[in-house]
């Protein structure tokens, strides 16, 4: 798929409604989208009758009836061992919230040419008309025979959890929901190194999670099955714990897992003494409570484009800062995890993607820092040509040791 501009906005163009360009400043972003980011590419040529016969009828019938009688060849002759489907219904879109899978189209060109970019994988933007939780199960099992793996992008919580475990158990490709297991693991890639660079192990630290929504309850499940001492998740009312009788039942689950210490109350005295805050869910944690944590603490404050903890405030107190914005160090952005992540599933052709290949993909990217390690440097950027391919490598050999490869 290209990833080029198509018919790049003229100064008498409008977009969206808005005034012709000579009554407003150019704006590069509708430049850029005009005519959408992506476009089908042939991989063959088709220069005369005998190419056409070939690629379509009737040489193309030979390769239909081989693949009707062992139907695993369509991972040789089809691009299905290939190409992501990137599936939304518009409800949790970056930070505009639900508006529609109409509007969420440029986010998941923007996703599927990422997938292209970073990990050489096809992706194809499938946005749906229902939120349904058992409509969009429906409807995924029904295109599932075109694709290799399945990635949810943007589907609010809980519902989110639901699709995803459902697709899982009925089909045989990878399905994965980003917004929770990217950015865990991800996160837990620049919390490895972070504790390596203070000359501590993940089972030594306690960690808060600001935001139980799918990247929180996915983020305290992951570090937890990574080793993490403790964690305690908070909503809008505090710290998600067993003697809370409002929980529904996803946070009732986390309730269980999580909080050893056995915390209650709000955000701000969980952080007293805590060697990690976790920022999933916006808003502003006050500065006293970020100095409240412990010595050599981590700030992940990862809301976009408002980090919970201002990187200038998490430097008076914290040995190691991250953001999910690009124009500060330690990025945490899904974009090092979830093209690498497929482009080894997709190449042993994997049914499902473990937490042991989510672990593998975690520990193969803190790696690529090695020895150049230091506060500023505990993740790499998602320019380092070494990402994807360590990524891919870790992830396809996890799954042969795990028994979901089939290649």
């Amino acid at each position: 798929m290209a990833a080029e501009i198509v018919n790049p906005r003229s100064d008498s163009d409008t977009a969206g409604g808005a005034q012709s360009a000579s009554d407003e400043p150019f704006d590069p972003a509708f430049a850029l989208h005009r005519g959408g980011k992506m476009a089908v590419q042939a991989t063959v040529p088709i220069r005369d009758k005998d190419d056409l016969s070939l690629a379509y009828t009737p040489g193309v019938a030979k390769v239909c009836s081989a693949i009707a009688e062992r139907p695993e060849l369509v991972h040789d002759y089809t691009w299905k061992s290939q190409v992501v489907a990137v599936v939304t219904d518009g409800t949790a879109v970056l930070g505009l919230g639900d508006i529609g899978p109409e509007a969420s189209l440029p986010v998941m060109e923007g996703k599927a040419i990422l997938f292209k970019q970073f990990g050489g994988v096809d992706a194809v933007p499938v946005a749906l008309a229902t939120t349904d939780a058992d409509e969009i199960v429906e409807t995924v099992v029904r295109l599932a025979p075109s694709f290799g793996g399945v990635n949810l992008e943007d589907i609010s919580a809980p519902r989110c959890f639901e699709i995803e475990r459902k697709l899982q158990e009925r089909l045989d490709i990878p399905v994965f929901h980003d917004d929770q297991h990217g950015t865990a693991v991800v996160t837990l890639a620049a919390l490895r190194n972070a504790a390596k660079l203070t000359g501590r192990g993940l089972g030594d630290l306690r960690a808060v999670i600001s935001g139980a929504g799918a990247a929180g309850v996915a983020i305290a499940k992951f570090l937890l099955e990574a080793g993490l001492g403790d964690v305690a998740v908070t909503d809008r009312k505090g710290v998600v714990s067993r003697d809370r009788d409002d929980l529904t039942p996803v946070k009732r689950e986390i309730a269980e897992l999580t909080n050893k210490a056995g915390l209650s109350g709000s955000l701000e005295s969980a952080l007293a003494g805590a060697d990690v805050f976790i920022g999933v869910s916006g808003g502003t944690v006050p500065e006293p409570a970020v100095a409240s944590m412990a010595p050599n603490s981590f700030v992940f404050a990862m809301a976009n484009p408002n980090p919970e903890v201002h990187p200038d405030v998490a430097h008076k107190y914290a040995a190691v800062v991250a953001t999910g914005r690009s124009d500060f160090p330690n990025q945490i952005n899904n974009v090092l995890a979830f093209p690498g992540i497929f482009a080894g599933a997709l190449q042993v052709r994997a049914s499902r993607i473990t937490e042991g290949m989510k672990i593998a993909a975690a520990n193969a990217l803190a790696d690529v820092v090695g020895d150049e390690l230091a506060a500023d440097y505990v993740i790499p950027s998602p320019f380092d040509e070494r990402v994807a391919p360590a990524v891919t490598a870790a992830v396809a050999a996890a799954a042969r040791a795990e028994g979901v490869a089939r290649r």
